[in-house]
C-alpha cells in the first residue's frame, strides 16, 4: 500500500515516540483520579489501542459513535448520535480520544453530550492530529500528537473511502488513487482535502470531521 502513497508525514517509529510523551503526561496529570478514557469509532481505534497502553493508570474504557451527515458540496454541520442511552460517568474524569481535529464540529458535540448526559467530574481531549484550519467551533485539545497543515491524510487509523486505517504511519495519497470526483484543481488551496473529507463522511460512521 505504500506505493499509493504522495508522500509520508510521520512514520511509525516517530509516532509511537509522541505516544510515549503522550502517556506519560496523562498519566502524571490523572494520578490518583478515576479516569475513563472514551474513544471515538472508527478512526480513533488504532491510536488509542497504542496509547492506553502507555497510560500507566487503572483506567476504564468507553467507546461511542456518532456520524456526521453531508450534503453533495459542504457539511451540513449535523452530528448524529448512534448511541440511544449514554453511559453513567458519574465521579470519572474523561478523556475523549479521536484520530483528528479538523472544523470542530464533531468534538464539541460529543463534548457538550458528554458533559450533559453522563455527569463526569471533568472532561478533556486528546487528538492525534490537530489540522490547522479555520475552526467552525472552538475546540482547543488538551493532548496533541502532532499539527499539520490543510491537508488530507491517510493511515494510523485514518482512511479514505473506507481503506488505508491499517496502514502504520501517516500519510497523503497520490491523485489517481482519488476517485475523480474528489480531486479537485492544485490551484483551490484546501478543496481537494475538504473533498477527500466528504468521502470520508460517506464510507464511515467515524466522525468525517472533529
Amino acid at each position: 500500500m505504500n506505493d499509493h502513497l504522495e508522500s509520508v508525514l510521520y512514520h511509525e517509529t516517530t509516532i509511537l515516540r509522541r505516544l510515549d510523551d503522550i502517556g506519560r503526561a496523562i498519566t502524571r496529570d490523572y494520578k490518583g483520579k478515576n479516569l475513563t478514557v472514551m474513544a471515538i469509532m472508527h478512526g480513533s481505534l488504532v491510536f488509542m489501542a497504542d496509547l492506553f497502553r502507555r497510560i500507566h493508570l487503572p483506567l476504564k474504557i468507553e467507546c461511542i459513535s456518532v456520524a456526521s451527515y453531508h450534503g453533495a458540496t459542504e457539511s451540513t454541520g449535523t452530528v448524529t448520535f448512534n448511541q440511544v442511552t449514554m453511559p453513567d460517568l458519574t465521579g470519572e474524569h474523561v478523556l475523549i480520544v479521536d484520530d483528528i481535529l479538523d472544523s470542530g464540529r464533531t468534538l464539541k458535540a460529543i463534548r457538550d453530550r458528554v458533559h450533559q448526559k453522563c455527569h463526569p467530574e471533568s472532561v478533556r481531549i486528546c487528538v492525534l492530529l490537530d489540522k490547522k484550519a479555520v475552526r467552525a467551533e472552538t475546540v482547543d485539545p488538551n493532548y496533541t500528537g502532532f499539527e499539520i497543515g490543510d491537508e488530507f491524510v491517510v493511515g494510523y487509523g485514518l482512511d479514505y473511502n473506507g481503506r488505508y486505517r491499517n496502514l502504520p504511519l501517516i500519510g497523503t495519497l497520490k491523485e489517481e488513487y482519488i476517485e475523480p470526483q474528489h480531486r479537485v484543481n492544485a490551484s483551490a488551496p484546501g478543496e481537494a482535502a475538504a473533498a477527500a473529507d466528504l468521502a470520508r463522511a460517506a464510507t464511515t460512521s467515524a466522525p468525517a470531521e472533529a
